[in-house]
């Protein structure tokens, strides 16, 4: 993309300042308002647009005055809407199921991964992989790597959800089989810690790392399938079964932080569990996501990379652009049926920071 006129960068950082912390962004607009009617003004009937709102997502409320709160959260949504697309032009943003909740309930629910946690020093890191010849498009959904979408509720669970994908996925390159596994025997049993980091340790619902997942994988013996231990949602006491143990882990790595060794790992070893900046995705609706500003520094949230593209749809004023394929773990009712494309080349959004790799399986 060429540089940014001193004009319009002048107009971003104003819009930015005034919208405040772009992490603290919350819903859209365009899913429901009609374009022109969004461009006289965003607030146009917004009590209509929240009604249509309230019947795409079940929404109810126990009070006139929770309804009233809630309908003054969601106009200030729409507000935060039409900044985010301005800053995201290549994305479609809109509203989204989220749309009734200020930005500090959205993270406390729907996030979890402790970003402030580091690799641990010694970690095992992956060998530097050949990149010449890798396909120019690939995605392990079309190879059967991949399983459904999984709904993590309002539990900040996230980081178990990409644990579970990395694994499910080289257990099926490992055996040909794809198995549901469970996080809920993470959010229950994985109490693991760093003992590097402060306040390191994972914790259920409150947040953890998928490295520490791994950790306590190795440690326990495994994984029981999905079927046997259920996901509920929220904290409970543990009842591993190791009799019903379904996955293993042998072993696992830290890839490096370049996109080229990401991409190389990815086709190799399978589905890679990675840490990125959520600012975003609270408003996403679909295309390829590549904002202007995103941190590159404070991941909040752990998710699973399935593969990438090499030009993703953008308007008729953009380049089209190469993307990274990423599984969610919101239902398949957001994004692109639960899916996520971010931009590729520029770490956006620090996905490049956090990527683990199961390197082996045992049955």
């Amino acid at each position: 993309m060429a540089p940014l006129s001193f004009t319009l960068l002048f107009f971003l950082l104003t819009v930015t300042a005034a919208a405040g912390d772009v992490s603290s962004s919350d819903p859209l607009i365009r899913q429901v308002v009609p374009e022109d009617e969004t461009a006289a003004d965003p607030l146009l009937n917004a009590d209509h647009h929240f009604n249509l709102f309230k019947t795409k997502f079940g929404r109810t409320y126990a009070t006139q005055e929770e309804h009233d709160y809630r309908l003054t959260v969601f106009k200030a949504n729409l507000r935060r809407a039409k900044r985010h697309q301005l800053l995201d032009p290549t994305a479609q943003h809109g509203v989204t199921k989220f749309s009734d909740l200020t930005p500090s309930e959205f993270r406390k629910k729907y996030l979890g991964l402790k970003s402030n946690l580091k690799f641990p020093a010694d970690a095992n890191k992956a060998p530097i992989l050949p990149t010449n010849d890798l396909p120019e498009d690939f995605d392990w959904r079309e190879k059967g790597a991949v399983t459904p979408v999984k709904n993590q509720g309002s539990c900040g669970s996230c980081w178990s959800f990409s644990t579970t994908g990395a694994l499910e996925g080289s257990h099926f390159l490992q055996t040909g089989e794809l198995v549901s596994l469970s996080e809920q025997q993470l959010v229950d049993c994985d109490h693991e810690c760093d003992p590097a980091e402060r306040n390191s340790c994972d914790s259920g619902c409150n947040g953890g790392l998928m490295n520490n997942a791994f950790e306590y994988i190795l440690k326990a013996g495994g994984l029981q399938k999905e079927e046997d231990y259920p996901y509920t949602g929220k904290d409970g006491t543990c009842h591993f079964d190791k009799s019903k143990i379904a996955a293993s882990v042998t072993n696992f790595s830290v890839v490096s932080t370049d996109e080229d060794q990401i991409a190389a790992n990815l086709v190799t070893y399978g589905p890679l569990a990675i840490g990125i900046n959520a600012a975003w995705m609270q408003t996403y609706i679909g295309q390829v996501s590549c904002p202007y500003i995103c941190s590159k520094l404070k991941m909040d949230h752990g998710v699973l990379l399935v593969g990438y593209g090499s030009a993703g749809y953008a308007p008729l004023r953009f380049k089209e652009k190469p993307y990274w394929i990423i599984k969610n773990s919101w239902g398949a009712d957001w994004g692109e049926d639960g899916y996520y494309k971010l931009c590729s080349g520029y770490n956006a959004c620090g996905m490049d920071t956090m990527v683990s790799a199961v390197v082996a399986t045992n049955t």
